[in-house]
């Protein structure tokens, strides 16, 4: 049986069309989502045309269990979770049990959908190290990532430094716990402890040698596009080492997705859904990303399945 879907296609705008494909079915550890919402991420956008053509595409999405897992495990049929795993993008997903959380009363399935890979990239990276009483600088702060990763070191109780692009990206980072909003690294004047990096390029090199001695940059993503160059010797400090480490475990996630609901329903995060819409507006969300015109995430709202 056919379901709708985002699929990949070399001809369409941003490589994204509205298509179809087979319906999945559960199995052992493995439930089947009736989607009622998915989020985009910025680099799903970048990368979908090197994407075979057909796939379904995305990781994020928010419904209804329709199919329990063949084992038992997981949550029944009619719970409404939040998933992360591949082809979330279409009227049902399978996904992994573990990779799925409950959401709770009174949080929004649209709002839930905006939670997955950035919120658990956002949440395993400002607790890579202690950050009570440390300076967490976080830069490409108005997207999807860093506001959620502002949110997160602020109730961590660091004093956090967001960075932005420009003057205009800055809004409402103060509101959610930045203790200090630059454009750049302009006016950083004292080492950080923790560098939650979503740019790369030439600013990379320029958080490195921020860092204190003892601390790490998390690289996180690379929305400059841009070459990173060190200097000689800059990677010498005496004293602890700092270190740079690469993130990108996406590996059953539903435990911390779980803690970020919670968080959700308790008012102590926001969602910050910049955008919202049809799927059948796909390729406008798209491309206002691709502009950097969302702060925070751009959620579509998907047309139901047909039962029977």
């Amino acid at each position: 049986m056919a379901m709708r879907a985002l699929v990949i296609d070399p001809g369409a705008p941003g490589f994204l069309r509205l298509g179809t494909a087979a319906e999945p079915r559960p199995g052992p550890g493995r439930l089947v989502l009736d989607v009622r919402h998915v989020s985009l991420n910025r680099g799903e956008v970048v990368f979908a045309g090197g994407r075979p053509a057909g796939t379904v595409h995305g990781y994020d999405a928010a419904g209804v269990v329709v199919h329990a897992a063949t084992d038992g495990e997981g949550p029944a049929v009619g719970a409404r979770v939040a998933a992360m795993g591949a082809g979330a993008w279409a009227q049902r997903m399978a996904v992994d049990t573990t990779a799925v959380a409950e959401v709770p009363v009174g949080v929004d399935l649209a709002d839930a959908a905006a939670l997955p890979m950035a919120g658990v990239t956002a949440l395993r990276t400002v607790r890579s190290r202690p950050i009570l009483g440390r300076r967490v600088l976080v830069t490409g702060a108005a997207g999807g990532v860093g506001r959620y990763a502002v949110q997160l070191a602020a109730l961590g109780g660091a004093h956090v430094i967001a960075s932005v692009g420009s003057q205009a990206r800055a809004e409402g980072l103060a509101g959610l716990g930045a203790h200090e909003v630059v454009v750049g690294l302009e006016g950083i004047d004292r080492p950080v402890d923790l560098v939650l990096d979503n740019v790369g390029g030439p600013q990379l090199a320029e958080a490195w040698r921020l860092l204190a001695p003892g601390g790490d940059v998390q690289s996180i993503g690379w929305a400059s596009g841009e070459p990173t160059v060190l200097a000689p010797y800059s990677l010498f400090s005496a004293g602890p080492s700092r270190t740079m480490s690469v993130f990108g475990d996406a590996r059953e996630v539903g435990p911390d997705l779980a803690t970020l609901l919670g968080f959700a329903a308790a008012g102590r995060l926001s969602p910050e859904v910049g955008w919202r819409g049809s799927w059948e507006r796909v390729a406008e969300a798209a491309q206002a990303l691709l502009d950097r015109r969302v702060a925070g995430k751009a959620v579509l709202d998907v047309e139901p399945a047909a039962t029977g």
